[in-house]
C-alpha cells in the first residue's frame, strides 16, 4: 500500500495521486516522501511523459501536512546525534524538492525540463504547501471554504521545507510576513492575491493540465534561479531592504515579546538566507529549522497544541462503552451573554435550540445575538442572508418551558446563584425527558452540590464555556460525585459538534481553570500592594507570552466579579479561608467604583471611547511604588509559580485525570504561555529539582502559597518528568 500513485494519460500528462492510506486527510511520513521522489524520478526519465500534474485523492482536501510524530521518532531513533539526523532529515526533503523544482532542466541553460504543475483541491497545508511552491504552477479550486497557508508558526515550529525561502524569495520579506509569521490560512481568492497560488479554477486537475501541456521552458525557471534575480523590496544590504528586515524585527518583537523561540529562528532564517544562492539558503533554513526542533519549546507545543490536543478532540478520554451521544436538539437556560452564545454555536453546529428566559423581550434579546454575530459575517463576506436565515431558523426563543420537550440535552446558563439554579434545575426536569442529560454552565459553583437539586444525578455535569463562547476554543466539563458515564459521553460528544476542544476535570471548587487563573491574578494583586509596579507586572507577564498581564485581565473580566468570587469562597470555606492583600486591593478598588473596563475605570483609565489610556495614578495614592522594583525573573517566576503549583496539586488531587488535558486547557482556556507547552511541560523544561528548590526559595520570601507539593518534591527527589511519569504511554508501560 502506497500513499503516492502515479498514472499517465493518452495526452502523455502524469499524474502522481497523493493518497494517504486509512486517514481522512493527507499527512507526509517519511516513507511516503520516498515515493515521491521515486515517482518524479520515473516520470522525468520517461520520454513519453511531457508534464506532471500533482494532485490529492482526497476529495475537498489536499494536505494536512507532515505527520509530526517522524520528528519524535527521528530524534528518538538517532542516538546521541539528534541534530545531525534531524538535519538530514531535513536535507533530504530539499533534494527532493529542489529535483521537483529543476525537473530535468539543463544547469548552464535551464532549458529541457518537464513542467510540474500542483493541482490543490482542497485545504493545504504545512508541507503540503511547500510541495505546492516548489511547483512550477500552482492551480487551486474555487471553492472558498478551501484555505492553503504555512501554519506551522502556530504550533512551535516554523517553515523548514523550503516554504520559508521559496516565499520570502517569491514575494519579499514583508510581503511574506502575514503567511510566515502570523500562519495565516487563505480562501483561494486571497491566496492568489498573496501570490500563493497562481491560479483559480473549479476543475483545478483539468487546468493544471493544461497549463503543463503548453509550458515554455521560461515558465519552468524560478526566479531565484534566473539570472540577475533580486529579492523582492530589497535583500539585507539594500537600502530599502535593510529597512524592511529592520522593521520586520520590530514587529516579530513587538508581537511576540521574545518569547516564541521560532518567530525569532524564522527571521533571522530569512535575513541569513537573503544574502546568499537559494541553495546555500536551504542550508541555513535547515539549520535553523533543527534549531528550532532541538529546542524544548517546540516539542512541547507540538505536543500540546498539535498531537494533545487533537486526542483530546478525537475522544481520548470519552467512556469507551457508551454509544454515539450527538445532540439533536438542546435547550439553553438563560439568554443572557453566555447563553446567547452557547445558543450561537450550538445552531452553528446544526442543533435544534430552545434559548430560555424570563420573558419574550429577555429571550428576543439573546437570539439577536446570533442574528447580529451573522450580519458582521455577512459584511466580512464569511457569512450569507441564506446561511443567516437558516441558523435563526433553528433558535426558538421563548420564555415557556414546555418547549423544552424533546430536548435531549439541556445548558443551564443563569444567575450564578445555587438557589435560582436549583430552583430552575427543579422546573425544568418536570418537563424534560427521562434520559436527558443536564448539565450547567458555572464557572465556581461545585457540580456535586448544584447536582443535588437533581432528581437524576447520574445524568447531572458541568460544561464550563469560557467567555466570549464563540472565540474561546477550550470547554472543561466537571464530573460530579455522582455524575455517570453516559453524561460526560453526552458531554464530550456536544463539545465535538461545536468544534471545540474538551477538558473532563472531577469536581472541586474553581475546578481547574478559575484554579489556577485566579492565584495568577491574586498575585499581581498582592505585587501591586507590595508597590511593584503594574507596568512592570503585566509586561513580565506578556514577555511570557501571555495575551494579557494579570492587571490588565482583571480589568477585563471586572473587579467586582473578583470581590464577589472572594466574599463566596470566604463564606463557603470559613476559617479555611487564606486571606490576602489581594482581597484588600479589589475591595478598595470596588469601593472607589473602579470595576474595570465596564466601567470605563479600573486599574486603567479609559477615554470616552472605552479604550485603555494608561494605568490609573490614583492607584499609587493608596500603594505607593517601591523605590527598588524587584528583578524582571524574580515578577515572571511569581507569576509562573502561582499557577503551575496549582495544576500540580490538581493532578495530585486527581481533580486532573489527564495530563495532556491540563497543559492543552491552560493555553487555550487562558493563554498560559503557549511556548512552554503548559504548565506541566513547563516543569518538565526547567526540571523538576530546580522548580523543587525555587519553590522552597519563593515560599521563605513570600509565604506558603508557594510550599511545593508533596507530589512535585517526590519527582524531584526522584528525577522525574511529569510526561516521562504521566503520560498515557507511560502509564501503560
Amino acid at each position: 500500500m502506497t500513499d503516492f500513485t502515479l498514472s499517465k494519460d493518452a495526452d502523455g500528462v502524469a499524474f502522481v495521486t497523493w493518497d494517504a492510506q486509512g486517514k481522512s486527510m493527507n499527512v507526509l511520513t517519511r516513507e511516503a516522501f520516498q515515493e515521491v521522489s521515486q515517482l518524479i524520478d520515473q516520470a522525468l526519465n520517461d520520454e513519453e511523459i511531457k508534464g506532471i500534474v500533482i494532485t490529492s485523492g482526497k476529495e475537498g482536501s489536499f494536505a494536512g501536512g507532515m505527520d509530526l510524530t517522524t520528528l519524535a521518532t527521528i530524534r528518538q531513533e538517532s542516538g546521541d546525534e539528534p541534530a545531525q539526523a534531524l538535519f538530514d532529515f531535513v536535507m533530504g526533503g530539499h533534494h527532493i524538492l529542489r529535483k521537483m523544482e529543476l525537473a530535468g532542466m539543463d544547469p548552464k541553460t535551464k532549458k529541457g525540463g518537464k513542467p510540474i504543475a500542483c493541482a490543490i483541491n482542497g485545504t493545504c497545508a504545512g508541507i503540503g504547501t511547500e510541495i505546492a511552491l516548489a511547483c512550477h504552477h500552482r492551480v487551486m479550486t474555487s471553492n472558498p471554504k478551501s484555505k492553503i497557508g504555512l501554519p506551522e508558526i502556530l504550533l512551535g515550529i516554523f517553515p523548514g521545507g523550503g516554504g520559508t525561502m521559496r516565499f520570502s524569495r517569491m514575494v519579499g520579506a514583508m510581503a511574506a510576513a502575514p503567511v510566515l509569521l502570523e500562519g495565516k490560512m487563505m480562501d483561494p481568492k486571497k491566496a492568489k492575491g498573496a501570490q500563493l497560488i497562481d491560479a483559480v479554477a473549479d476543475d483545478p486537475v483539468a487546468a493544471a493540465k493544461e497549463w503543463v501541456l503548453n509550458a515554455k521552458d521560461a515558465d519552468l525557471v524560478k526566479p531565484w534561479d534566473a539570472k540577475g534575480y533580486k529579492m523582492p523590496g530589497g535583500a539585507p544590504y539594500h537600502p530599502a531592504g535593510f529597512m524592511t528586515f529592520v522593521g520586520a524585527n520590530a514587529m516579530v518583537n513587538g508581537k511576540t515579546q521574545g518569547a516564541f523561540p521560532a518567530a525569532k529562528a524564522l527571521l533571522s532564517s530569512i535575513y541569513e538566507g537573503a544574502l546568499v544562492d537559494f541553495d546555500t539558503a536551504l542550508k541555513i533554513e535547515a539549520r535553523w529549522f533543527t534549531n528550532v526542533l532541538m529546542n524544548p519549546s517546540s516539542s512541547a507545543m507540538i505536543r500540546s497544541l498539535f498531537l494533545n490536543k487533537e486526542a483530546l478532540e478525537k475522544g481520548a478520554v470519552r467512556p469507551k462503552d457508551v454509544p454515539d451521544q450527538r445532540v439533536q436538539k438542546v435547550g439553553v437556560l438563560g439568554a443572557g451573554m453566555m447563553g446567547a452564545g452557547i445558543a450561537l454555536v450550538s445552531a452553528q453546529a446544526g442543533m435544534e435550540v430552545v434559548l430560555i428566559d424570563r420573558d419574550q423581550e429577555a429571550a428576543d434579546k439573546g437570539k439577536a445575538y446570533s442574528e447580529s454575530y451573522m450580519d458582521k459575517g455577512i459584511k466580512r463576506g464569511k457569512a450569507t442572508a441564506e446561511k443567516k436565515e437558516a441558523l435563526l431558523a433553528r433558535i426558538t426563543a421563548t420564555p415557556d418551558l414546555e418547549h423544552l420537550k424533546g430536548c435531549d440535552l439541556i445548558i443551564e446558563a443563569v444567575f450564578e446563584d445555587p438557589g435560582v439554579k436549583a430552583e430552575m434545575t427543579k422546573k425544568v426536569e418536570a418537563i424534560i425527558p427521562e434520559d436527558c442529560i443536564f448539565a450547567s454552565n458555572t464557572s465556581t459553583l461545585p457540580i456535586t452540590d448544584l447536582a443535588k437539586a437533581s432528581v437524576r444525578p447520574e445524568q447531572f455535569i458541568g460544561i464550563h464555556f469560557f467567555s466570549p463562547v464563540e472565540k474561546m476554543f477550550l470547554v472543561e466539563i466537571i464530573k460530579g460525585k455522582e455524575t455517570g458515564d453516559r453524561a460526560v459521553a453526552k458531554a464530550l460528544d456536544y463539545v465535538r459538534q461545536i468544534r471545540k476542544t474538551p477538558i473532563v476535570v472531577n469536581d472541586a471548587r474553581f475546578f481547574y481553570a478559575n484554579r489556577c487563573i485566579i492565584p495568577y491574578i491574586n498575585e499581581g494583586a498582592r505585587m501591586i500592594t507590595e508597590g511593584v509596579s503594574p507596568v512592570l507586572i503585566d509586561n513580565a507577564a506578556r514577555q511570557l507570552g501571555f495575551p494579557v498581564g494579570p492587571i490588565q485581565l482583571t480589568d477585563e473580566t471586572s473587579i467586582d466579579l473578583g470581590a464577589k468570587i472572594a466574599r463566596a469562597t470566604k463564606a463557603a470555606m470559613g476559617n479555611a479561608y487564606p486571606a490576602s492583600s489581594a482581597d484588600d486591593l479589589i475591595f478598595w478598588m470596588e469601593e472607589q467604583g473602579r470595576l474595570g473596563r465596564k466601567a470605563n475605570a479600573g486599574f486603567f483609565d479609559y477615554d470616552e471611547k472605552g479604550k485603555r489610556v494608561e494605568y490609573w495614578k490614583g492607584l499609587q495614592d493608596k500603594y505607593p511604588l517601591a523605590e527598588d522594583q524587584p528583578d524582571l525573573i524574580e515578577v515572571q517566576e511569581r507569576l509562573m509559580f502561582a499557577q503551575v503549583l496549582e495544576a500540580v496539586r490538581a493532578l495530585e488531587e486527581g481533580v486532573l485525570e489527564d495530563i495532556r488535558e491540563g497543559d492543552v486547557g491552560a493555553i487555550l482556556g487562558w493563554g498560559f504561555a503557549p511556548w512552554s507547552g503548559g504548565p506541566l511541560s513547563w516543569l518538565d523544561i526547567i526540571g523538576t529539582p530546580y522548580a523543587a528548590e525555587r519553590c522552597d526559595q519563593l515560599t521563605e520570601a513570600y509565604g506558603e502559597r508557594f510550599s511545593c507539593p508533596p507530589l512535585l518534591r517526590e519527582m524531584a527527589e526522584k528525577g522525574q518528568s511529569f510526561y516521562g511519569r504521566f503520560a498515557p504511554e507511560a502509564k501503560a508501560a
